[in-house]
């Protein structure tokens, strides 16, 4: 696997910096759903994994995912966070926890599955940070297991399978093919 040249560092900041104002602009919509109780803010919660999983399938290089959330964390803070200098450690582990499972495959496999585990693993990531700010102590188990379910699935639905067909679908517009050639293992994945 090759390193990472300055144009993929740019265009991994540029992806990264659309998703820091989606982020932002997310958080408002997340805000709304914390009334309707039973966690169901926590469905949607997997957005804030998406630059790390969207990155490393157009980039598929070493340290994507982890640049990507990095940038994503820190534009989301620029802009204004509520949630204020935590989004950027979020961030940090959010995308060590996704480099990780790419990690894990050699950087080789860009499957849905191994979208969905990274995405999964950035939810992990980001529930450990939660739990350390201290407040998932006070949930009953009940509660607890489906804060954690809630986080999980829409983390896969969200950032796995979302972004997986986010990027198919742009690589059958070929605005992809801008940032790297097309390998058989595309086209394998295409074909699925």
């Amino acid at each position: 696997m090759s390193k990472l040249k300055l144009t993929d560092i740019l265009v991994t900041v540029v992806i990264s910096i659309m998703f820091g104002v989606i982020y932002k602009l997310w958080g408002p919509f997340y805000n709304l759903l914390k009334p309707i109780g039973l966690h169901a803010d926590q469905l949607i919660y997997g957005m804030w994994f998406m630059a790390a999983t969207v990155a490393f399938l157009i980039i598929r290089k070493p340290g994507v995912a982890l640049l990507a959330e990095i940038a994503a964390s820190s534009g989301e803070f620029l802009m204004g966070s509520e949630w204020g200098l935590e989004v950027l450690l979020f961030g940090v582990i959010q995308g060590l926890m996704a480099e990780s499972v790419f990690f894990l495959t050699k950087y080789r496999r860009y499957d849905l599955s191994i979208i969905c585990f990274a995405a999964f693993g950035s939810a992990w990531g980001s529930i450990f940070m939660d739990y350390m700010k201290g407040y998932m102590g006070d949930l009953v188990l009940w509660n607890l297991s489906l804060f954690i379910f809630a986080r999980l699935l829409g983390s896969i639905v969200i950032a796995g399978a979302g972004s997986f067909y986010l990027v198919r679908a742009l690589e059958k517009t070929g605005v992809t093919s801008l940032v790297r050639r097309a390998s058989e293992d595309d086209y394998d994945v295409l074909n699925q």
